[in-house]
């Protein structure tokens, strides 16, 4: 049976937002699904950032992630390596990852290479799930993840802004946008 990873991003910022090569991950999801968007495994990790520790307001508004909680993750390079022993177990089946957009694959190449870690996804193909969903639909623009939902017949579940939650979510409109074949 093939799977597919969906990863989800939370990052440091601050109101209009901060360059990818300001932002530090604070948040893992990644929902292991099949085609149909049904999920057989997750992974879900609080990242503590290390260049600005102190989140923004702005930050721990739109996330709901506080401060203590970060305070006490554990930093990528200890996390990391956590995720790719998971991702490692599931590696047989895993046909490529996905993310509403490209933010999340810049960002964790960005902390890659930044932190010295490697990663299996590297060899994995990569979906953007939002380019993707718009050519299905044939939409003029991208849009975003609960408006993809919504025309999709489907409601967001859960909190926004949260990596799992997100990730999730995103998985729900994998089998919209595989080809058949692929299914």
């Amino acid at each position: 049976m093939q799977r597919w990873l969906v990863i989800d991003l939370e990052a440091t910022t601050a109101e209009g937002g901060w360059p990818v090569t300001e932002m530090e991950i604070i948040e893992i999801g990644a929902s292991l699904v099949d085609a149909d968007g049904h999920e057989i495994d997750y992974f879900q990790r609080l990242v503590r950032p290390t260049r600005r520790p102190q989140l923004t307001r702005f930050c721990r508004q739109l996330t709901h992630i506080n401060q203590a909680d970060v305070d006490l993750a554990a930093p990528l390079s200890a996390v990391w390596p956590q995720f790719e022993r998971w991702l490692l177990t599931q590696q047989p089946q895993l046909v490529g990852w996905a993310s509403w957009g490209d933010y999340d694959r810049r960002q964790l190449e960005q902390q890659w290479l930044t932190h010295g870690l490697h990663s299996y996804l590297k060899q994995i193909p990569h979906l953007n799930m939002k380019k993707r969903f718009a050519e299905a639909r044939q939409l003029p623009a991208p849009t975003s993840l609960k408006q993809a939902l919504s025309l999709a017949g489907l409601q967001f579940q859960g909190q926004q802004h949260r990596a799992l939650t997100d990730a999730r979510n995103t998985a729900r409109l994998l089998p919209l946008v595989l080809p058949a074949q692929s299914r």
